[in-house]
């Protein structure tokens, strides 16, 4: 059994053991690579303020390099008896190069490793999501400009109201998500600044180089105040899970439509037979299960930062152990978000429209509001055409003129897609992406 990187003379109880690693062995492989790109920044750094030689720094980056390239090709694992990633990595590189191994571990604690790994983790992450997010926008506003002339319901409290257009609902949700790029981008920006070199949340008496890590790693800046560089634990993940869930609300409103409207009784928009299912009784059945699913995992994102919120509510500052379980709703949203969106660009890429949903009588009180607005136009005070037209509709003499003529911006003529795609693309030029890629692809070398 792998002793522990704390454990003196006395061996803990194998029921505390279990309790207290929990799912770490199971989660910590996720991070595994982060973990040992942060160990590669951590060595270059002792080794230039003089606490490894030369010659060691070069065996033991060597030894990192074989642990990443596992970690890539899915072969890492944490073995029975050690707690979590970092000792895992240490015990790799002790069983290969003696007492050396055991030096990366100067000047940090497990506390600003999983720090820095959590964070690393993050941010790779997030630039997944922003490209399957920006994906989704993509499917969005080529469908807008589409049917961007194609007239459909708009509602109110689910009663008729007035008309809307297919531009303008797929391009509502591209707006949207837009929007939720802008909280991605703070995310961002609060989850790529460096702890590393806070230890356990106290600094350390060597003298480190904390800038220098942050270059190494391609951090903006870094967490400068040790204490709060701790205090950041859960609350770097609050903030991406705030992010998170933001896209979450949108991709499931759009589910939601997109359920109601495939239904018979609406039949304003069709997804083709092979991505509906069926069911084993009704043999006409065509059910919009992925928009189901879809719907319900984007609902559970959304309490993402209330599980965070109340795992890290009333902790003082320092480390405490609450914070572990963090890991365990933190990770798997990534991908389940992923999921969602690529799932969803995949469905309303192919969807097919109703163009002649109007010519149905039922959506003849659509066109209320545009005839006041022709009579004002003409002349008649606008509370005036109100009751004129109002009388019209309960007398059954209503006759709608379903030409209409919206000009402002955003409105069924006047979409405002390439602005929307301009706010789009300003947002996204200020990831840091690049200047991460570099730094990392520089410490492997």
């Amino acid at each position: 059994m792998a002793t522990k990187l704390w454990e003196k003379s006395t061996q803990v109880n194998a029921k505390i053991e279990a309790f207290t690693v929990g799912s770490d062995r199971e989660l910590d492989v996720f991070l595994a690579k982060y973990d040992v790109l942060g160990s590669m920044a951590h060595i270059r750094m002792l080794q230039s303020v003089g606490l490894l030689q030369p010659e060691e720094l070069k065996f033991l980056l060597a030894g990192l390099k074989e642990i990443y390239e596992l970690s890539q090709n899915g072969e890492f694992l944490i073995e029975s008896g050690v707690e979590d990633v970092h000792s895992q990595v240490e015990l790799m590189l002790t069983r290969k190069l003696g007492d050396m191994g055991k030096k990366i571990h100067s000047g940090r604690s497990r506390n600003d490793q999983i720090l820095l790994d959590l964070k690393l983790f993050a941010r790779a992450e997030i630039e997944k999501t922003v490209e399957s997010v920006t994906g989704l926008f993509d499917v969005l506003i080529s469908q807008s400009n589409r049917y961007k002339d194609i007239l459909l319901p708009g509602y109110t409290h689910l009663q008729v109201a007035m008309p809307s257009s297919f531009g303008l609902w797929f391009g509502a949700y591209a707006e949207s998500l837009a929007d939720d790029l802008q909280l991605l981008l703070s995310a961002w920006k609060i989850t790529n600044r460096n702890p590393l070199g806070s230890a356990a949340g106290y600094g350390s008496s060597f003298p480190l180089n904390r800038q220098l890590t942050t270059e190494l790693l391609g951090f903006d800046s870094m967490n400068y105040n040790v204490v709060y560089a701790q205090m950041g634990r859960g609350k770097m993940e609050r903030t991406v899970a705030n992010a998170l869930a933001s896209v979450a609300a949108t991709v499931s409103k759009l589910a939601f439509d997109a359920c109601l409207f495939t239904s018979q009784n609406f039949a304003f928009i069709r997804l083709p037979d092979e991505f509906t299912t069926g069911s084993s009784i009704m043999p006409h059945k065509k059910n919009p299960d992925v928009f189901e699913l879809t719907r319900a995992k984007c609902n559970k994102l959304q309490s993402l930062p209330q599980q965070i919120m109340l795992i890290t509510n009333n902790l003082p500052s320092g480390y405490f152990r609450d914070l572990q379980i963090i890991k365990e709703v933190f990770i798997p949203a990534f991908g389940e978000l992923t999921d969602c969106l690529e799932m969803t660009a995949m469905m309303m890429a192919q969807v097919e429209v109703n163009t002649k949903i109007l010519d149905d009588s039922r959506y003849d009180y659509l066109f209320s509001v545009e005839e006041v607005n022709r009579l004002t136009l003409s002349g008649v005070p606008f509370r005036d055409a109100y009751k004129q037209v109002g009388i019209e509709i309960e007398a059954g003499n209503f006759n709608p003129n379903k030409k209409i003529n919206h000009t402002h911006q955003g409105s069924i003529g006047n979409l405002c897609n390439n602005e929307i795609c301009e706010y789009k693309n300003n947002i996204l030029k200020q990831f840091s992406f690049e200047k991460v890629k570099i730094a990392e692809s520089e410490l492997l070398k």
